[in-house]
């Protein structure tokens, strides 16, 4: 039996807890998810650099994935832009059942190796492109056809699972196994299997950006000014950088296009 599935010893009695204890075994189970984590780290360094080789290359980083893993790809991706001020595209976040099952359950199509095969094929997928199948239980028929399409392609490819043996973890390039174990409530992988792959997540579009140099010591200089909120953090970050009050980073901004990058590369000469 897959341990994402196992029942957990010290829940056998959830339903007879209070409130209190409910939420001390809940938040004793997250701070696993965290060590799991950190059980995976060279693995998850190899699927970084793979990651930011294939951006350097003109490639994307696409996720893919069914029900919470599918939805945390999403969310990261939709993410990359206004963090990193990457072009739309870049990083592209692909779900079993599309844009509706992130609001409703997509059972049948975590099933369907057609649909992942589809799915995929549509985002006319070259050898660049880094694919990541992200699936807790690491069986997901639309996740391991998505993932072995990719591979017939030439892409880089990497497993995102808890579960060791799985088949998603056998068939990738990169295999990050984040062993979380039994959940809290049994089969339940929204909570420790999905805390984890969201910090797998972070991890790899974070560093991935820096590596790229979308980041300065450690603020956002790739912002794009596209909201008030957005265009006060850019001042904040040029005022930090260059040292001088609001206005004049601001002035700064308005010689330099509201580009942070240039400011902090003609500070470094």
């Amino acid at each position: 039996m897959l341990k994402t599935e196992m029942r957990n010893p010290k829940t056998m009695h959830l339903d007879r807890m209070t409130t209190e204890e409910m939420l001390r075994i809940i938040q004793e189970e997250n701070q696993n998810a965290v060590k799991a984590v950190d059980g995976c780290l060279e693995a998850v360094a190899r699927a970084v650099d793979a990651v930011t080789e294939s951006l350097r290359k003109g490639g994307r980083l696409i996720y893919v994935g069914a029900g919470t893993s599918g939805r945390l790809g999403v969310l990261d991706a939709s993410e990359a832009c206004p963090t990193f001020g990457v072009p739309e595209g870049t990083i592209v976040g692909v779900m079993a059942g599309g844009v509706e099952a992130l609001h409703r359950a997509g059972e049948p199509e975590e099933d369907s190796a057609a649909f992942g095969v589809r799915d995929v094929k549509a985002l006319d997928l070259v050898a660049n492109d880094c694919v990541v199948g992200v699936s807790a239980a690491g069986g997901a028929e639309y996740v391991l056809a998505a993932v072995e399409y990719a591979k017939s392609l030439g892409c880089t490819t990497v497993g995102l699972t808890c579960n060791a043996e799985a088949p998603l973890a056998n068939l990738a390039d990169i295999a990050i196994v984040t062993d979380t174990g039994a959940e809290v409530v049994t089969g339940s992988t929204r909570m420790k299997a999905g805390t984890a792959h969201k910090l797998v997540l972070n991890m790899l579009s974070t560093c991935s950006m820096v590596h790229l140099g979308n980041v300065y010591e450690n603020m956002m200089v790739n912002l794009r000014p596209t909201n008030e909120k957005l265009r006060e953090r850019m001042v904040n970050i040029v005022a930090e950088i260059r040292k001088v009050g609001r206005e004049e980073a601001r002035s700064l901004l308005d010689q330099n296009g509201w580009n942070i990058r240039a400011i902090a590369r003609s500070t470094v000469s």
